[in-house]
């Protein structure tokens, strides 16, 4: 079991859930030094098709973006294959955004320069109407969980020359991302081997805060998609909490049980809800968690998030679980390039499989 960095008190504040800042504006985040002799990856943006997210009632892409990134030595050396990670973007930002706020492809062709093992490295889009997904399954959204742990990682081994073994399979996200890296780790190691959680949002269970008269009446006019895309941050990251965890098929337009009525708080929805927050259900999971070859959550000093990725921590404590836990300095997003470059890719490239004997 691995020590855990004790948190001041003092500074923790209830905080219950974080998709992110309102608005769409591109983070500014940390971007470490180019690294002499880095050899250029190649990008390649495709369409992924989601056999999963088929017939969803919001009308999201089923055709999604996105982005691979191949190491420098793909291209001439014919008859390797190599391992891959599976990097899942935060609330609002899609992949293209998150790519850039992570600075890949420095970062990776940093992290190739530095000693880590070459592997391609998939950025799937999850962004939807409501500007996330929550990688959650529902007839609203579509079953993005089945999406990215089944149509995405069986398109990337028939046409990538990949290692096609949970072993040689990672899987990391980052805020919305690393709730999805949470969630989907827990109920699919027979597809990933391992597990790299970065500042996870949404672990606990939601409070109940009743909404203010101003916006019970905001959502309450909604009569399309398109007024739901005019609502504040605050209000569309609601709905898009609602459109995964509380679908609803008979409730149009926007097909979701809020869990509001006005401003009255509706428990029954919240206990939706609660039963998709991972801290509720990492116990059913633990046995499923003990297969991962490595284990990894990061979270920064001045990230409020920190408090549940702590609870995360102490749950795979408890159960002796080998996994290591961070926190670095830095707030919610400041570090993720240089985390990405010099803590993510370094950790795949110790625990992922390069063999093809990898099962």
């Amino acid at each position: 079991m691995t020590p855990r960095k004790v948190l001041p008190l003092a500074t923790i504040a209830p905080l219950v859930m974080i998709l992110a800042t309102p608005g769409h504006a591109q983070v500014r985040t940390e971007v470490p030094p180019v690294e002499a002799g880095a050899k250029p990856v190649t990008v390649e943006r495709i369409k992924v098709h989601g056999t999963a997210l088929e017939d969803n009632l919001e009308g999201d892409a089923v055709d999604r973006d996105v982005i691979v990134y191949l190491p420098p030595s793909y291209q001439t050396e014919r008859n390797r294959r190599y391992p891959v990670v599976y990097a899942l973007h935060g609330y609002s930002v899609g992949a293209q955004q998150w790519s850039q706020e992570i600075h890949v492809p420095q970062t990776i062709e940093g992290a190739f320069a530095r000693g880590a093992k070459e592997m391609i490295v998939v950025v799937p889009d999850s962004k939807t109407l409501h500007n996330g997904s929550m990688y959650s399954s529902s007839v609203t959204t579509g079953d993005f969980e089945r999406y990215i742990s089944h149509d995405v990682v069986a398109y990337i081994d028939s046409h990538y020359r990949t290692i096609a073994a949970r072993k040689s399979r990672g899987l990391v996200g980052h805020s919305m991302g690393g709730y999805g890296a949470s969630r989907i780790g827990m109920k699919h190691p027979d597809v990933f081997g391992s597990l790299y959680i970065m500042s996870p949002c949404c672990l606990s269970p939601r409070r109940a805060r009743p909404l203010t008269a101003e916006q019970a009446k905001a959502l309450a006019e909604i009569t399309t998609a398109a007024d739901a895309a005019k609502l504040p941050g605050t209000l569309r990251s609601l709905l898009a909490g609602a459109a995964a965890w509380s679908p609803n098929p008979a409730n149009p337009p926007l097909f979701v049980d809020l869990p509001y009525r006005d401003t009255l708080v509706q428990e029954d929805v919240l206990g939706r809800w609660a039963a998709n927050a991972p801290l509720t259900f990492v116990d059913q999971y633990i046995g499923n968690l003990r297969q991962y070859n490595g284990i990894a959550i990061d979270v920064g000093d001045q990230d409020g998030l920190r408090v549940d990725a702590a609870k995360l921590h102490d749950v795979l404590d408890r159960y002796g679980l080998a996994h290591t836990f961070d926190v670095y300095s830095g707030t919610h997003t400041s570090a993720m390039g240089v985390r990405f470059q010099n803590f993510v890719m370094p950790f795949f490239s110790q625990r992922l499989c390069t063999t093809r004997k990898c099962d």
